[in-house]
C-alpha cells in the first residue's frame, strides 16, 4: 500500500500531485530548512557589524562555506535535526546544536557560541515562517492565481460580444454580455491580487521580549534596531515589526490571510456561477473517453471540477479565518498557542492550490452553447420593457412604467410581436416607434466595460 493511500489528509494523499510543490515551504522539512537559513544568515550578518568584526573574522571569511550548508541541505539533515530534538525536546535548539556540529566540521568551532547569539526561538520562527510564506506566495500561489485570471481574461475577450440573458433574483433581467460577466471576476481577482502584492510580510526580531535585552547588555554601543531592520530587509527579504512582545503580533499575517480569503470567496462565486450556467445549458462540457459522470445515469457529464473547487475553497477559507483571528491574540508577552497553529499555515494554501487546479481544468472543458443563449433571449422579450419605458420617460410620456408593467406581468408569452403591437398602439411619432422597435434582447446590452 502506498504512503498516499494511508495519508490522513487528502493534501498529502489523493491530491498530492497538486500540493507537493508547497512541501518546500510548509512541511516540517521546509520549516527546519528555513530555520537553518535564518541562523546562518544571522551569524553572517553579525560578522559584518563593525564592533564585532574582530570577534567573527572567521565567519566573515567563510560565508560561502556556511551558505553551502543550506544549498546542500537534504532530508537527511532535517532528520538529523529531528533526532537531536528527541533529546532536547526543543525544535529550535535542535537546529542550533546541529549547526554547532557543522561548524566543527568546517573548522569554525571557535565561533560556535555566536550561533543563536542573543536570540529567542521566536526570533527564528517569526522570521523563518514569514519568509517561507512569502516564497510560497511568490512561487506557487500567486502564479497559479495569475494563470486563473489569464484564462478568465482570455474567455472574456473571446466572448465579449455574445449577448446573454441576465438573471437577478434568479429571474430574467436586462440582457448583458457573457464576456462582461466573466470579466467581472477578472477585475475582482486582479484588485485583490494587487492588494496582496502591496501587503508586507512581517517578522519579529528583537530578543526574548522584543527589546534586544541580551544584545544591548553585551554590546550597548551597537544600534541593534537598525541592525534588525537591515537584517530582515536585506538578508531575509521581509519587513521587521518594530515594537513587539516575544512574538510577532501577526497583524499583517492576518491581513494577508484575509486578502487570500477574499480571493477564495471570489473564486467560490465564480464556481457557483459557472456551475449554474452549465445547469442552464449555456455551456456544454468536453467529453473525455472512459470518464463516468454518474454511477447510475450514463448520460451525465457533471460539473465536478467546479464542485471540487468550491468544497476545497470552503476548507481553505475556514482555516484562513481561524489563522487571521487567532494569531494576533496572545496572553501578555506570549503564550504557545500560536506555535501549533502556525504549523498549519500551509494547509489553506494547499486546499486553494487544489481548487485553482480544478477551476482551470473545469474552464478548459467548457464549450459555449450559443443556441441556448439565443433561445433564452428570444423567449424573454419582456426584458426590453425597461428600455421602452425609459425612452418614453425621456419623451415626457405619462406613466410608461405602469403601462409596461401591465403588458409584461402576465402568464402569457411576450415575444417580439407582442412588443411591436404595444408600440404601434402608443400615441407617439413614427420615428419614435421605429426607435423603440429597433430595441431587441440581442442589442439592449449597454456599454462594454473598460478593460484594465
Amino acid at each position: 500500500m502506498s504512503d498516499a493511500l494511508k495519508a490522513v489528509s487528502p493534501i498529502d494523499g489523493r491530491y498530492l500531485r497538486h500540493t507537493e510543490g508547497l512541501r518546500d515551504y510548509f512541511s516540517e522539512y521546509g520549516l527546519i530548512k528555513y530555520r537553518v537559513w535564518m541562523e546562518i544568515e544571522y551569524i553572517i550578518a553579525l560578522s559584518e557589524v563593525e564592533e564585532l568584526k574582530g570577534k567573527l573574522s572567521g565567519v566573515s571569511s567563510n560565508q560561502e562555506a556556511l551558505r553551502s550548508l543550506l544549498s546542500s541541505f537534504r532530508t537527511e539533515d532535517a532528520q538529523a535535526i529531528k533526532d537531536i530534538e528527541k533529546v532536547t525536546n526543543h525544535d529550535v535548539k535542535a537546529v542550533e546544536y546541529w549547526l554547532r556540529d557543522q561548524f566543527d566540521k568546517l573548522k569554525l568551532g571557535a565561533y560556535k557560541e555566536w550561533i543563536h547569539f542573543g536570540l529567542t526561538s521566536q526570533d527564528v520562527n517569526n522570521t523563518a515562517i514569514p519568509a517561507s510564506l512569502k516564497d510560497a506566495l511568490r512561487k506557487i500561489t500567486k502564479p497559479k492565481l495569475e494563470e486563473v485570471i489569464a484564462k478568465l481574461d482570455s474567455m472574456s475577450n473571446e466572448w465579449e460580444d455574445i449577448p446573454m440573458l441576465a438573471r437577478t433574483h434568479g429571474q430574467p433581467a436586462s440582457p448583458t454580455r457573457l464576456g462582461k460577466e466573466i470579466y467581472v471576476f477578472v477585475e475582482r481577482l486582479k484588485l485583490q491580487l494587487d492588494e496582496l502584492n502591496n501587503l508586507p510580510i512581517c517578522g519579529k526580531f528583537g530578543g526574548a521580549t522584543g527589546n534586544f535585552n541580551a544584545h544591548h547588555v553585551a554590546f550597548p554601543h551597537v544600534d541593534w534596531i537598525a541592525f534588525g531592520e537591515n537584517f530582515l530587509e536585506e538578508s531575509l527579504g521581509i519587513t521587521r515589526s518594530n515594537t513587539t512582545t516575544q512574538i510577532e503580533h501577526y497583524d499583517y499575517l492576518a491581513a494577508n490571510m484575509d486578502t487570500v480569503k477574499r480571493i477564495s470567496v471570489i473564486l467560490i462565486d465564480l464556481c457557483r456561477d459557472i456551475w449554474t450556467y452549465v445547469s442552464m445549458d449555456y455551456f456544454k462540457q468536453k467529453i473525455k473517453a472512459g470518464e463516468v459522470g454518474s454511477s447510475a445515469m450514463p448520460h451525465k457529464v457533471n460539473p465536478i471540477d467546479f464542485e471540487n473547487a468550491e468544497g476545497n475553497l470552503g476548507i481553505a477559507i475556514a482555516l484562513m479565518e481561524h489563522l487571521s483571528v487567532k494569531l494576533p491574540v496572545s496572553r501578555l508577552q506570549r503564550d504557545l498557542t500560536d506555535s501549533t497553529v502556525l504549523r498549519n499555515i500551509g494547509m489553506p494554501f494547499a486546499y486553494m492550490e487544489i481548487a485553482m487546479n480544478s477551476i482551470l481544468k473545469g474552464l478548459g472543458k467548457l464549450l459555449l452553447n450559443e443556441d441556448k443563449l439565443a433561445a433564452d433571449l428570444e423567449n424573454n422579450w419582456a426584458v426590453v420593457a425597461e428600455a421602452i419605458q425609459t425612452i418614453l420617460r425621456r419623451e415626457g410620456f405619462e406613466n410608461p412604467y405602469d403601462m409596461l408593467k401591465e403588458l409584461t406581468r402576465t402568464n402569457e408569452k411576450i415575444d417580439g410581436n407582442s412588443i411591436a403591437r404595444f408600440i404601434d398602439g402608443l400615441d407617439i411619432s413614427d420615428s419614435l416607434k421605429e426607435e423603440l422597435k429597433a430595441i431587441t434582447p440581442y442589442n439592449y446590452l449597454g456599454i462594454k466595460p473598460k478593460r484594465g
